[in-house]
């Protein structure tokens, strides 16, 4: 478990699929953020049942101390292989704006760059989810581009910002010890 100062990122498990589902499923966060087809529970479970998506990829629950869920984040390995792209961020409506995504994605940086031999973690961004672009350039991201027409969402091609963060620009952990 990533553990924060309000927040707590623990890997997604087994027991964790029926959340994991509705999640993606229901999208709860919103509109800009979760992924374009629904999945099954047990395509889900076919995720766990494959050891190569468990060291390519990860699912993490954002909870609060409390241990209430109240999101879903993840990683993977993006090419080159130096490279770790965030996928989705997302907190439930009640649980936004209180600094949690902000807290969950430094704890996520703090956890790559000292857990893995990387240099750059990237991300897209809908070019309208203007508070997720707050809350990446407060961790230290910057934009480097727009991806045009990058997802076909509700028969609409949608643009997406690119953000990275580089293992210079972040320097050292800001809530995580070296030692997590």
């Amino acid at each position: 478990m990533l553990v924060g100062k309000n927040v707590n990122l623990r890997v997604v498990e087994r027991e964790d699929v029926d959340y994991l589902v509705e999640c993606v499923n229901g999208r709860p966060w919103g509109e800009y953020v979760g992924v374009s087809e629904q999945i099954t529970k047990s395509q889900q479970m076919k995720y766990f049942d494959n050891p190569s998506n468990l060291t390519e990829s990860k699912w993490f629950i954002i909870q609060k101390k409390d241990g209430a869920k109240i999101g879903l984040m993840n990683h993977r390995l993006a090419l080159p292989s130096r490279c770790v792209e965030l996928g989705a961020l997302g907190l439930i409506p009640s649980e936004q704006g209180k600094g949690y995504g902000t807290e969950a994605t430094q704890l996520m940086v703090d956890y790559l760059f000292l857990s893995k031999d990387i240099e750059r973690i990237q991300l897209t961004i809908h070019v309208e989810n203007v508070t997720s672009q707050r809350v990446v350039e407060r961790v230290g991201f910057k934009r480097e581009g727009l991806l045009r027409k990058l997802l076909l969402i509700k028969g609409k091609w949608i643009d997406f910002y690119i953000y990275s963060i580089l293992r210079e620009e972040w320097k050292e952990p800001k809530i995580l010890t070296k030692n997590a």
